[in-house]
């Protein structure tokens, strides 16, 4: 692991006001001293103020580590409290998984009030300060302007190469740096000592999951990932914990089926408009595959055409 400059966008928050009144979300602790508060499984809106990812937290005998702490200033504001319901040990690290801002935008309040080190992906520094006025654009559109009138973006302080280590007394987490999947910027984390994998969005339950990276190298991944040591884990989306690695399953044969489909219909000449249209929404039980099974096809469509 590697030292990052620490960016503009965090030195910012050193001076946001934190809201200590802010209520805690509710912690389940899924194995000793592992904790996670469990994000809706809908798209972000002022009624769940934007805490549509799973979030979760790490207590080690000297300090917290924070795993993607959330998508808005008052889930990242409560998900302090909730670490304070449960330790007066500091905060000493904020984990991205990757760069989507329903897992990273809370990361301000939580740096504010710990000084908390953000730790992640070596290619996730340069994708959020790409898209990060579009996601504050679309966090204002989604939750609106009062509630995310001190929003900001943080950027990593320290950068994951390939693979990597942190402590939090007696509390080693494994961290891993995966080549281009759901994004470019993938990061898992294992808590040994419980066996607990934060998997973030490389592994969807009940939330259609989300092309934004590669199809192909998702797939390809598959061995590997779940070949990691853990006997269960934390999706980016869908219930707090599930058995690992059978919970992957229905993922991957939803990801295998669409790469099939996508590829029959370049064998037989269709366009990307064409394709679009003519495969089907999965026949398993997804949510909110209206919002993301077309932008799947065409995220699929225009990586395989050019095989």
């Amino acid at each position: 692991m590697r030292a990052a400059i620490r960016h503009f966008a965090s030195a910012a928050i050193a001076f946001l006001p934190f809201d200590s009144s802010a209520a805690a979300l509710d912690a389940q602790e899924i194995a000793p001293g592992v904790y996670v508060l469990e994000g809706a499984v809908a798209l972000a809106s002022p009624a769940n103020e934007g805490a549509v990812a799973n979030s979760g937290f790490i207590v080690g005998r000297d300090a917290v580590a924070v795993i993607d702490p959330g998508g808005s200033v008052a889930e990242g504001a409560s998900l302090v409290e909730a670490v304070r319901d449960r330790t007066q040990l500091p905060i000493r690290y904020v984990i991205y998984t990757h760069m989507h801002p329903d897992h990273v935008l809370a990361a301000a309040p939580v740096v504010a009030a710990s000084g908390a080190e953000v730790v992640a992906h070596a290619k996730l520094a340069r994708a959020l300060a790409a898209r990060a006025e579009y996601y504050v654009a679309g966090a204002i559109e989604a939750l609106g302007a009062e509630a995310t009138d001190a929003l900001r973006v943080v950027l990593p302080d320290q950068e994951v190469e390939d693979a990597g280590k942190l402590d939090l007394g007696d509390r080693p987490l494994s961290l891993r740096a995966w080549p281009t999947a759901h994004t470019d910027n993938d990061l898992t984390v294992v808590d040994e000592r419980t066996g607990t994998l934060f998997a973030g969005d490389l592994l969807f339950l009940h939330h259609l999951p989300v092309v934004d990276g590669s199809i192909k190298g998702w797939l390809a991944i598959k061995d590997e990932l779940t070949a990691l040591p853990a006997t269960q884990a934390v999706p980016g989306h869908g219930p707090a914990v599930v058995d690992w690695p059978a919970a992957s399953a229905e993922q991957f044969a939803y990801l295998a089926t669409l790469a099939d489909a996508v590829r029959a219909q370049i064998a037989d000449g269709a366009g990307l408009a064409e394709a679009v249209e003519a495969i089907p929404p999965p026949a398993a039980d997804w949510d909110l595959v209206e919002a993301f099974h077309r932008r799947n096809v065409t995220a699929a469509f225009t990586e395989l055409e050019w095989e």
